[in-house]
């Protein structure tokens, strides 16, 4: 497939908690604003980070599948796209200070 097709589910009631569907795949990304609420990291699931303008946000799958790892980066550009931050540098770490994984 060229290119993955993505929808949005969005919370009337917070802002901040969209999740990410792709339309083709079994794909689903939680999305959080981690400067504005907590975060835990899921072990068993993939996060990565990404700051539009001053905002931090947390990108966590959703029941991840080997077959749907190699979207998420692609699913979290559209979405930064559609936030108006297309140049958003997603990393691989959350960048908070005290944050590091513990090996």
């Amino acid at each position: 497939m060229d290119h993955n097709v993505y929808l949005l589910a969005t919370d009337p009631h917070d802002a901040c908690r969209d999740v990410i569907h792709s339309r083709d795949t079994g794909l689903k990304i939680r999305v959080y604003c981690i400067s504005e609420e907590q975060f835990r990291a899921d072990s068993s699931e993939i996060q990565l980070y990404g700051y539009a303008g001053e905002k931090l946000y947390a990108f966590e799958t959703i029941n991840i599948t080997a077959d749907d790892a190699l979207d998420v980066v692609g699913a979290i550009q559209w979405y930064a796209e559609y936030i108006d931050y297309p140049d958003m540098e997603i990393l691989p770490e959350d960048p908070r200070p005290g944050h590091e994984i513990a090996m």
